[in-house]
C-alpha cells in the first residue's frame, strides 16, 4: 500500500515537472519576445520567429527531462532531506537538461531558435521547478501538522545513537515520522515503562514478532551498538516477511569528509564511504566533455604544436617532444607527453638549480630556471608546452580539468593527507592553476586548493575552471 502510494506520488510529481518545465518553455517564450524587448531594447531587439516554431522544442525537452529526472532520482523520498539538497538537484538537471538541448537545437540547425532564450529557459525552469518543490513541501508539512501522511517508526536500541535519532525526528516533525516507542536489546533493571527521553518501552529483542504483530508498523530504525549488531537477524527477517521498512544506523565509524552510500556486490550489501565523487551521470558527462574537448582542441592547437617543434629543433639539440612518467588516478603510473622547453637532458643537471627551489615541499619551482631555452620561455609563456596532453586526456590518463600530475619521487615525500590529492584524475588546469599557478609558493596552500576541488566536485565547478583557464592562459599569469 505505502509502496503504491509513493509511485502515485511519484507519478503526479513527474507530470508536474513537466507541465512546469514545459510552461516554462511558453514563459521564456513571453519573457524573451514581449517584457524585455521593453525594458533592455538594445540587448533584446525583437523580430523572434513565432512560438509555433518554438514548440518543436516540446519533444526534445519531455525525453531530455525524463532522463535527467530518473537518471538523478529526483522522485525518491525527500521526506527526510533539506531543501538545500533539492534547489542543488533542480539546478543541475535544469543546466544539464539545457546544454543537452542546445546541442540538439545546433546539432537539428533549428537557427530560428534564439540563443538567449535558451539561457532564459533555463533560469526560468529552474526557478518554476523550485517554486514546485517548494509548494509541495508546503502542502506536505500543512497535511502532517494536522495528523496525516506520516509514517510509525520503532526505534530498536536503548542507546545513545538511538536517543539521537528520537531527538532527530522529534526536532523535525515536518518529517511525518510518528515513534511509538523503544524496544531495547535485553531486559533492564530500571522501571520498563519509559526511556530517559521519555519514549513508551515496548519491550525487548524477545518480544519483537509480538510487538510488530500488535502494533500498526511502517518502519523500524536499528539503532544498536556494535556488539548487538549479531543479534539482530531475527529482527530483519520478521521484518522483511511482514514487509517492514528497516534502516539501520551506521555510524559506527568516524569520518569528516567521505561520503557514504550503499553499493551492492551480487546480491550482497556494501556501505561505502568515499572523498572522491560517485555521481555517474555527472562523471559520465565529465569523460564525454573531456574527450571532446581533446579531440576540439587538439585540432585547433595542432598548427601552433607544428610551429613550436620546429622552432624547438631549430634552437636547441635534443628532440621536440618530451615524455616523463607521472602519477596518476591513485599512483597509477603513465606517460606524460610535453613540448621540451628546457635543454636536452636537463633532469640531469637539477641538483645544480636546486638552491634556486622557491616552493616549500617535495616540488622544485624555479622563477629563473636556467635550463629553460629561450624559445622554451616563448612556449611556456601560453602554456603550449601542456598542448600534447590532449592526448593524455583523450585515452583516459587525464582529464581536462583536475589536480595537476605529480612525478613519483615528489608523491614518495607527500605525508598521508597529501595522498588524497591522487584520489581524482588528473587535469591539463585546475584550482590552483586559476589561482595564480606558480605565483603560489607555499605547497600545502596548493594541496588545499586541489582537495578543495576534489571535495567540492561538480560538473559546473569544471566549466567555470576551464571558463577562467582561458584568460589566465592567454595573460600567462604564473606561467613559468
Amino acid at each position: 500500500m505505502l509502496k503504491q502510494q509513493a509511485r502515485t506520488v511519484a507519478a503526479a510529481l513527474y507530470a508536474a515537472d513537466l507541465a512546469s518545465t514545459l510552461g516554462s518553455l511558453a514563459g521564456a517564450y513571453v519573457l524573451r519576445s514581449e517584457l524585455l524587448p521593453r525594458l533592455f531594447p538594445k540587448a533584446f531587439p525583437t523580430g523572434l520567429y513565432p512560438f509555433s516554431y518554438y514548440l518543436v522544442l516540446a519533444g526534445p525537452i519531455v525525453l531530455i527531462w525524463t532522463v535527467l529526472l530518473f537518471g538523478w532520482k529526483a522522485y525518491r523520498s525527500r521526506r527526510t532531506s533539506g531543501l538545500k539538497s533539492e534547489v542543488a538537484l533542480l539546478l543541475r538537471i535544469a543546466a544539464a537538461g539545457t546544454v543537452l538541448l542546445t546541442l540538439v537545437v545546433f546539432g537539428a540547425r533549428w537557427d530560428f531558435i534564439s540563443r538567449p532564450f535558451l539561457v532564459i529557459f533555463a533560469a526560468l525552469n529552474w526557478v518554476v521547478l523550485v517554486f514546485e518543490r517548494l509548494l509541495v513541501r508546503l502542502v506536505a508539512r500543512w497535511v502532517r501538522s494536522r495528523g496525516f501522511n506520516y509514517r510509525t517508526v520503532v526505534l530498536v536500541g536503548d542507546t545513545p545513537r538511538a536517543r539521537s535519532m528520537a531527538r532527530l525526528i522529534r526536532d523535525h516533525p515536518w518529517w511525518g515520522l510518528k515513534l511509538l516507542g523503544v524496544v531495547r536489546e535485553r531486559p533492564s533493571t530500571s522501571p520498563e515503562g519509559t526511556t530517559a527521553d521519555g519514549l513508551p518501552v515496548l519491550g525487548t529483542l524477545a518480544d519483537f514478532q509480538t510487538i510488530v504483530s500488535s502494533l500498526p508498523i511502517d518502519e523500524v530504525i536499528l539503532a544498536v551498538d556494535r556488539g548487538d549488531l549479531e543479534s539482530l537477524e531475527d529482527v530483519f527477517l520478521t521484518c522483511e516477511e511482514m514487509g517492514i521498512q528497516t534502516r539501520l544506523v551506521l555510524d559506527f565509524f568516524p569520518h569528516v569528509l567521505a561520503r557514504v552510500s550503499l553499493d551492492e556486490f551480487e546480491g550482497t550489501p556494501l556501505l561505502t564511504f568515499s572523498t572522491t565523487p560517485h555521481d555517474a551521470p555527472s562523471l559520465v558527462a565529465k569523460r564525454v566533455i573531456d574527450v571532446a574537448g581533446a579531440i576540439v582542441l587538439g585540432l585547433l592547437y595542432l598548427p601552433a604544436l607544428g610551429i613550436a617543434a620546429l622552432l624547438i629543433r631549430a634552437s636547441s639539440r635534443g628532440p621536440a617532444l618530451f615524455r616523463q612518467t607521472r602519477c596518476g588516478l591513485n599512483g597509477r603510473p603513465f606517460t606524460l607527453w610535453k613540448l621540451r622547453t628546457m635543454v636536452d637532458g636537463a633532469h640531469e643537471k637539477l641538483l645544480d638549480v636546486a638552491h634556486l627551489n622557491v616552493h616549500a615541499g617535495p616540488v622544485f619551482k624555479a622563477p629563473n630556471d636556467p635550463r629553460v631555452t629561450m624559445v622554451g620561455r616563448l612556449i611556456r609563456r601560453f602554456s603550449l608546452d601542456e598542448a600534447p596532453q590532449f592526448w593524455n586526456v583523450l585515452v583516459g590518463e587525464m582529464s581536462l580539468v583536475g589536480p595537476r600530475p605529480p612525478i613519483p619521487e615528489e608523491v614518495a615525500r607527500y605525508e598521508r593527507w597529501q595522498r588524497r590529492r591522487l584520489s581524482m584524475k588528473p587535469g591539463l588546469t585546475g584550482l590552483w592553476q586559476v589561482s595564480g599557478r606558480s605565483d603560489i609558493p607555499d605547497f600545502d596552500e596548493w594541496m588545499a586548493l586541489d582537495l578543495a576541488y576534489i571535495d567540492n566536485w561538480s560538473l559546473g565547478l569544471d566549466l567555470k575552471i576551464l571558463a577562467r583557464t582561458v584568460p589566465a592562459v592567454l595573460k600567462g599569469d604564473g606561467a613559468r
